[in-house]
């Protein structure tokens, strides 16, 4: 009985059922993608960090190093499984030509490296350990993505040639946020390379227990052992290798859930459609006394079928589709021991949509209590209350087209009826404007602003190489008289030992300089001004237990400085364990040095990092968009390409709701179409009334969902910027884009479906509809 019932009343409102079937298959679609996405991208982080054996503690150090020291530590350690240095041969960009292609203008540390014997192994694309034959070369696999070189090209490092015999995963430097990028060789080669570049150690160490991260991390600083340099540790391994898809999957996640709401909107829109078509007949069900759980079963039997479809038809849909967004994740991390899971879990995900659905049904069908039988079978239909009908009178209307303002009108007087199309043009709203604002927002000048980094037109990088402190005052001189530049700040870097509570030291890093010139973004507190303030990253202020106005204590030169917390800032550079302070220190030994420049005339950026770059072979130069470009252009493309699939889902939602409800409407309506057009209204004048509901009802939802996502959208997208590390932040909007086309262009796709869904207002007959 059940079937015939689902039979017929598919056939008997094809359009309506499939509308439905359609959001559902979306939400489950999307839901599944997530979380076949989030077990596939964590699998393979864990699979390739657990095949390569990813240090958990590393500490590098360029500068003199004592081996011996450092082997009787690794083997007092109670904590220590197994250590390791490794030497890591920096080489300046242009010493490195792959194919025809020179790395001088790369941002990244290029070198090359030898593999390791113990752990932190470098993989090929089947995750095996290489063995680099003398002549070899293999290259990063990020140099293959971009389309640098292939296997079987030459390749030139310090004027020896080599061949490129394949790609590898490097579990540390993989991603575009990692500074520096390991070529491995062989051991030969590597020692006949060692003396055209400078040796960087890479200290490391396996623990028994990765728990014990923290108070291991506490016994080498307080060992006074090696440490020129960033200390990285293994959380932030798996941090730095989520960020560009995590990002892709958080946007994913968040059009999933709006997706999953329009389904919920959609299913109570046919829904209500529904009963009020049947009012009559339930009327009549509930006089012969047919019980309610009855009544209702009829229903949830038909929206467990679509649900059963929907969820089916997106289950397979996302099986579709995962495979060209598991694309990157297979290539940078291969494939995941936990893909099996997979599908398992998007199942999940696709059952509880389903028993989600069923749940809500059940719930609106309560409304069946309200029907009066006897009201049902006497008018057929629920009796509407018009609300607004006396305050707005068509003779004292002045300012718009009578059409226009009927249409208005009717909008108010039944905001209850129009309330189902206003959320979801809201929602369709927030979904096309919210990942084109986080878009905007990570591939803007000033996201650098949020990542630690102030914001310039240009910035000089002198690092891995000898005399940086000389070198550093050779380009400030040129500086200094160089005409174009309008301004610029010269930030030192140092480490230090910060005294915590219990009596012992933590090493972090130290940007020392002005740096009121280049702000950063802060989540709390300001820049430090004077020689006594600090300003501690989040990961610092966190692990110190620090907030803004506490005091931290500095070991100086052999003596303690207290200073106050003037500020908090977002970063995940150097492992994210840095400061910024203003006082000048001599003793400290200069790790790197970074010049922020601002042009007089910007659009100078350009040849004049040419310039520097051409005389000072020894530092990286780069304008601002081409450090955000490199540092973030893998997360930045992800996020973009999400962007443009959400607004995409949204004009396709907006339209199907749209045309929708308005053939709901029409048909809804006949009788009074039939009385205005025997009124004299021609069926000009009627479709107009209609695309003005259409149009004030967009207009609504577009500024309301704008508003939402201006201010919701910024929060929740907050959360997935501060999986980035940057906890402090606002939308970067495109104002043309987010106020002007974006709303134009759902203003179009919806007035499209109001004249497709308003055609058969044309048919409507006087005669045959006021009869009824």
């Amino acid at each position: 009985m059940y079937y015939k019932l689902i039979k017929n009343d598919f056939k008997k409102s094809k359009a309506v059922t499939l509308t439905t079937v359609f959001f559902v298959a979306a939400a489950a679609m999307l839901v599944s993608l997530a979380m076949i996405l989030v077990i596939n991208l964590t699998g393979a982080i864990d699979s390739m960090m657990t095949k390569a054996e990813t240090p958990h503690f590393m500490q590098m150090h360029a500068g003199e190093l004592d081996m011996e020291r450092l082997n009787i530590f690794a083997e007092e350690s109670e904590f220590v499984e197994k250590s390791q240095v490794l030497e890591f041969l920096n080489l300046e960009g242009s010493r490195i030509i792959l194919d025809d292609s020179s790395l001088a203008q790369s941002l990244q540390d290029n070198g090359v490296s030898r593999q390791s014997e113990k752990f932190d192994y470098l993989l090929n694309l089947d995750d095996e350990i290489i063995t680099a034959e003398d002549g070899e070369l293999y290259v990063p696999i990020n140099y293959m993505r971009e389309g640098v070189v292939g296997v079987g090209d030459r390749a030139l490092i310090s004027e020896k040639e080599f061949t490129v015999a394949g790609f590898l995963r490097d579990s540390q430097m993989n991603s575009t946020l990692s500074s520096s990028k390991r070529f491995l060789v062989s051991d030969n080669d590597f020692e006949e390379l060692r003396s055209s570049g400078s040796i960087e150690y890479l200290i490391e160490f396996r623990l028994h227990d990765l728990s014990d991260l923290g108070a291991f991390g506490s016994e080498y600083n307080a060992a006074g052992l090696e440490a020129n340099g960033p200390t990285i540790t293994y959380p932030l391994f798996r941090l730095i290798n989520s960020i560009s898809d995590g990002m892709m999957i958080a946007v994913i996640l968040l059009v999933s859930i709006m997706v999953v709401l329009i389904a919920f909107v959609s299913i109570r829109f046919t829904l209500l459609a529904k009963i009020e078509e049947d009012y009559r007949e339930i009327g009549v069900m509930k006089a012969i006394g047919l019980r309610l759980s009855d009544i209702k079963r009829i229903y949830l039997a038909k929206y467990a079928a679509i649900a059963l479809i929907g969820s089916a038809i997106g289950y397979a849909l996302s099986f579709l589709f995962k495979d060209l967004l598991l694309v990157n994740i297979r290539l940078f991390m291969g494939e995941s021991d936990n893909a099996s899971l997979a599908p398992l879990f998007g199942a999940l995900g696709v059952f509880i949509i389903a028993l989600t659905i069923m749940i809500y049904v059940n719930r609106v069908l309560k409304r069946f209590r309200k029907i009066s039988a006897a009201e049902a079978i006497r008018f057929g239909m629920a009796r509407e209350r018009h609300t607004t009908s006396k305050r707005l009178l068509l003779s004292e209307n002045k300012l718009f087209n009578p059409n226009m303002f009927l249409g208005v009108k009717d909008v108010l007087a039944r905001k209850a009826l129009y309330a189902t199309m206003l959320v979801v043009l809201i929602i369709s709203a927030f979904i096309m404007i919210v990942p084109q604002n986080l878009y905007n927002t990570i591939s803007s000048e000033n996201f650098v602003t949020y990542m630690g980094i102030g914001r310039s037109d240009m910035r000089i990088d002198i690092q891995q190489t000898d005399n940086i402190a000389e070198k550093t005052a050779e380009v400030a001189d040129k500086i200094e008289t160089d005409g174009d530049i309008a301004s610029y700040a010269l930030l030192t870097t140092k480490t230090y030992d910060v005294i915590i509570e219990d009596g012992s030291t933590e090493r972090i890093i130290i940007e020392l300089g002005d740096h009121l010139e280049f702000p950063l973004e802060y989540t709390e507190g300001s820049a430090p001004v004077v020689e006594d303030e600090i300003s501690l990253s989040e990961i610092n202020a966190r692990e110190l237990e620090k907030v803004t106005g506490d005091s931290v204590t500095l070991l100086i030169n052999g003596s303690e400085k207290d200073f106050t917390i003037s500020g908090i800032y977002s970063d995940v550079t150097n492992g994210g364990k840095t400061a910024k302070a203003a006082f000048a220190d001599d003793t400290a030994e200069t790790m790197w040095s970074i010049i922020n420049i601002e042009l007089a005339d910007a659009f100078m950026v350009e040849s004049k990092a040419r310039e520097y770059q051409g005389n000072f072979g020894f530092a990286k130069v780069s304008a601002i968009d081409e450090y955000v470009l490199q540092t973030y252009g893998s997360t930045i493309s992800s996020v973009g390409t999400a962007a443009y699939a959400a607004a995409a889902i949204a004009l396709f939602i907006g339209v199907l709701v749209t045309l929708l409800f308005m053939k709901m409407l029409v048909a809804k309506e006949r009788y009074a179409i039939a009385v205005m057009k025997a009124f004299g209204y021609t069926t000009r004048d009627i479709r107009m009334q209609f695309a003005s509901r259409a149009v004030f009802v967009l207009l609504v939802g577009v500024v309301t969902g704008t508003l939402l996502a201006n201010s919701l959208g910024q929060l929740l997208a907050g959360q997935a910027i501060a999986y980035v590390g940057a906890s402090s932040f606002s939308f970067t909007i495109n104002p043309v884009l987010s106020y002007l086309l974006s709303p134009l262009l759902m203003l179009s796709f919806v007035m499209i479906a109001t004249v497709a869904g308003t055609a058969d207002i044309a048919q409507i007959k006087i005669s045959e509809n006021i009869k009824e």
